[in-house]
C-alpha cells in the first residue's frame, strides 16, 4: 500500500531553483554528516570546488519548543530548555529563569547569583573544550581533541557533584538554584583554576603556530563588521570581527558587574582569529570563577528568594507549616500567575546573544514565548559567508561558527 504520509520540507526544497550552468554541479552536504555538528542539510552550487551558490535547511529536529511553552506552566517548562543548547545547558536554564524573574520583579539571594555565575561559566568552558575539540578534529587534528575532553570531563565532575547530571543539568530554578554547594566543592574548582591555564597554553602549543592549522584557518570565512551586523551575528562572531560588544559587559546581568575581566577582540575576521579569539575566552572565564570562589566564600546563606505568592517555601517549612504545603501543592499542580505583561531578557550565552521575549497574560503559563537563539542567525549567514569558498572550507566554517543544531530547530 502506498505510504500516504505527506513529506512536508518536500515543497520548500522544490522551490529552490538553481539555475545553473553545465559544468556546475549541484550537491547536498547532509543532513546526515560527520560535520553538520547536527541535522543540517547544505544545498551547495559548486563551479569545480568552488561554492557559488550555499542554501541552508533547517528543521529536521523541530520539537515545537516555545508552543510547549504556552502548554506548561512556567517551573514545568524549565527542563526543556536544557535540550535548545545541550552542551551549556544551565545557559539557557538561566535565560529562561532570568526572564521570569524579571516577569515576577523578584531578584534572586546574593548566593544564588553566586553558584549562577559559577554555572554560567563553567558551562562557557565545556562549550568552548568540546567546540575546540570537534573543530580541530573536523579539519584533521586528532590530539587536540583527547586533551581538551580530558578538562571537560573534570568540569562535568564539579557539575554533577552539584546537580547530579553532566549534560542536561536543570541546575536553575525561577528566583535561584536547588542546592547550595557540597563541602570541597569549590576546593576542587580552585585546583581546576590553578591547573586550566596551562592546560590552555597546551593547546595553543598544538595548534596556535601549526602550519596546517593556519593554512585551514587564516583567510578563511573572512566576515567584515557590517556584514556581522547585517546578519545579527553576536558572540565570538561578532568580537572577531573587532566588534566589541558582550553582553555582560554592556548589560550586565548576575555578578558580572562586579568581576573583573576584559572582553577579547579580533580585527581580522577569519576563523583564525575567531580561535584566538575563544582560547581567551577560556582563560577570562578562568579569571572570573577565582573571584567567584572568594564572592562565594563572603555571601550569606540564602539559596531562593522569598516570594510566597509565586515560589514554593524552604523544604523545612513545607514539611513543618500547614500554610507554606498547601501554597507548594497549588504552585506545583496549577502553577503561578505572573502580572501582565511582556518581558525580553537577554544573556551571553556560549554561542552568542540568547534571549526569551515572555508575553504574559496573567495566566499560569505563558501567552507568548519566543527564544532568539544565537545560532539561528548564524545558520543564516550560510548563503552569504560560504559563497566564493572552496567545499573544504565549508568544514572549516561549520566548525568554527560553533553551532548547534538544538536551539535552531527549537
Amino acid at each position: 500500500m502506498e505510504n500516504q504520509s505527506p513529506n512536508r520540507l518536500r515543497p520548500f526544497f522544490e522551490n529552490i531553483a538553481f539555475e545553473r550552468e553545465d559544468n556546475r554541479m549541484v550537491i547536498n552536504m547532509g543532513p546526515q554528516h560527520p560535520s553538520a555538528h547536527g541535522q543540517l542539510r547544505l544545498i551547495l552550487e559548486l563551479d569545480g570546488e568552488m561554492i557559488t551558490k550555499a542554501v541552508p535547511c533547517v528543521g529536521y529536529m523541530h520539537r515545537g519548543m516555545e508552543k510547549m511553552a504556552e502548554n506548561m506552566i512556567y517551573n514545568e517548562f524549565l527542563p526543556t530548555t536544557d535540550r535548545m543548547d545541550y552542551v551549556a545547558a544551565s545557559s539557557t536554564n538561566y535565560g529562561f529563569a532570568l526572564a521570569v524573574e524579571k516577569l515576577l520583579d523578584i531578584q534572586a539571594p546574593r548566593r544564588a547569583e553566586v553558584i549562577r555565575t559559577m554555572l554560567l561559566e563553567l558551562n562557557r568552558l565545556t562549550s568552548h573544550l568540546l567546540w575546540l575539540a570537534t573543530h580541530a578534529l573536523d579539519v584533521g587534528a586528532m590530539t587536540i581533541f583527547l586533551y581538551a575532553f580530558r578538562e571537560r570531563e573534570y568540569i562535568l565532575d564539579l557539575i554533577e557533584d552539584y546537580c547530579g547530571a553532566r549534560l542536561t543539568h536543570s541546575a536553575v530554578r525561577i528566583g535561584g538554584v536547588p542546592l547550595d554547594l557540597p563541602e570541597g566543592w569549590t576546593a576542587k574548582l580552585a585546583a581546576f583554576c590553578e591547573k586550566f591555564p596551562s592546560d590552555i597554553d597546551d593547546y595553543e602549543g598544538l595548534l596556535t603556530k601549526n602550519r596546517i592549522w593556519k593554512m585551514r584557518l587564516e583567510g578563511v570565512g573572512v566576515v567584515t563588521p557590517e556584514q556581522a551586523k547585517s546578519w545579527g551575528c553576536t558572540g565570538v562572531i561578532l568580537r572577531g570581527s573587532g566588534v566589541e560588544w558582550d553582553i555582560r559587559k554592556e548589560e550586565p546581568y548576575a555578578l558580572y558587574e562586579e568581576l573583573d575581566f576584559d572582553v577579547p577582540v579580533a580585527k581580522e575576521g577569519d576563523s583564525y582569529a575567531r580561535y584566538l579569539v575563544y582560547m581567551e575566552e577560556m582563560r577570562q572565564s578562568t579569571r572570573m570563577l577565582k573571584q567567584l570562589i572568594r564572592l562565594y566564600q563572603e555571601s550569606e546563606p540564602g539559596i531562593m528568594a522569598h516570594a510566597p505568592r509565586y515560589l514554593s517555601a524552604p523544604k523545612e517549612q513545607i514539611m513543618t507549616q500547614n500554610y507554606a504545603l498547601m501554597q507548594h501543592f497549588v504552585l506545583v499542580t496549577q502553577g503561578m500567575r505572573p502580572p501582565k505583561g511582556e518581558v525580553y531578557v537577554a544573556t551571553e550565552s556560549p554561542k552568542g546573544e540568547l534571549g526569551f521575549y515572555i508575553n504574559s497574560q496573567g495566566d499560569p503559563y505563558p501567552y507568548r514565548l519566543k527564544v532568539r537563539a544565537p545560532s539561528f542567525f548564524h545558520c543564516a549567514f550560510y548563503q552569504e559567508w560560504m559563497v566564493g569558498l572552496y567545499l573544504a572550507d565549508v568544514v572549516t566554517i561549520l566548525g568554527n561558527s560553533n553551532i548547534i543544531l538544538g536551539e535552531i530547530d527549537r
